[in-house]
């Protein structure tokens, strides 16, 4: 059994903008709450019946973007609820709440919704300031603590450490889908084309920002890289994940290169669902990590 799976007096739940599938969070003892996924009139929930074959397949065929929303408050009711009832014995138990950043999703605005309509339950909600595998690998140290016999006081402390330590570059391999998203000008996305830019984005004050504008997908995934070295220095406890949308062989070169430069303690690769996927497209490919 895996370590993060030992149930301990703080439970971890965090939603689908982490990149945590519904069986990822098995494995590490995360509950994961699904974000609604709407092509056309058809509403799907991410990683339940919806998974990252189906939604890619449809994003790439479907001539409008499909749009996003949270989990509504009464998700995150029958959530806190449902895992309180089914708890053998819920002395000292607490509930540390993680998710996307504000200026991203206002899924943490549901979950802090919930948590007051549910008073007899100590639920600790945390605004990650990340997205993506971001959030997941704290969620995913916040469970690992959970199972050593941290406290919540001591679980969210963690967490909210690790809010500056966390790191995020990524690049697309089209400007065509943060276009068609409204996050890129025609103009821009026309000339981004001719030139064959390639944008390195990054996560900063809890917003998706552009870095850099390298023209080709090869610098722009060494400058990736390079920004990671920036920010891991002379640190030997390097915890990454490679992030990808649907392009799990540029995944699969880029954790290659990760192991050989960082030498990572934990190294997770991730497909990351619609929260990327609308606005990056497939091709998109990246890094998250943050150094003890």
């Amino acid at each position: 059994m895996n370590a993060a799976q030992t149930p301990g007096k703080v439970v971890i739940v965090t939603d689908g903008t982490s990149s945590l599938t519904p069986q990822m969070g098995q494995e590490y003892g995360i509950h994961v709450v699904p974000l609604y996924v709407m092509f056309g009139t058809e509403t799907y929930r991410d990683g339940v019946d919806l998974d990252a074959d189906k939604f890619y397949s449809l994003l790439r065929s479907s001539s409008q973007l499909p749009t996003t929303s949270q989990p509504t408050a009464e998700d995150f009711v029958q959530t806190y609820t449902s895992i309180w009832e089914q708890l053998p014995s819920t002395e000292g138990v607490s509930i540390v709440s993680i998710h996307g950043s504000v200026k991203m999703t206002a899924t943490v605005n549901s979950a802090r919704a919930a948590a007051k309509r549910l008073p007899e339950i100590p639920i600790h909600v945390i605004d990650s300031q990340s997205i993506s595998m971001g959030l997941g690998l704290m969620a995913i140290a916040a469970a690992r603590a959970s199972a050593a016999g941290q406290d919540a006081q001591a679980i969210v402390q963690l967490v909210e450490g690790l809010i500056d330590k966390m790191g995020i570059y990524f690049t697309v391999e089209t400007l065509e889908y943060l276009h068609k998203g409204g996050r890129i000008g025609g103009a821009t996305a026309m000339i981004g084309s001719l030139l064959s830019i390639k944008p390195v984005l990054c996560v900063a004050d809890g917003r998706v920002e552009p870095c850099e504008k390298p023209r080709s997908r090869r610098r722009a995934v060494g400058r990736v890289l390079d920004l990671v070295a920036d920010g891991v220095g002379a640190s030997q406890t390097v915890h990454a994940a490679v992030l990808h949308c649907d392009a799990l062989e540029d995944g699969k070169k880029v954790a290659d290169q990760v192991t050989e430069r960082f030498h990572p303690v934990e190294l997770i690769i991730a497909e990351t669902g619609p929260t990327i996927g609308v606005h990056g497209g497939p091709g998109t490919v990246g890094v998250a990590f943050y150094v003890e």
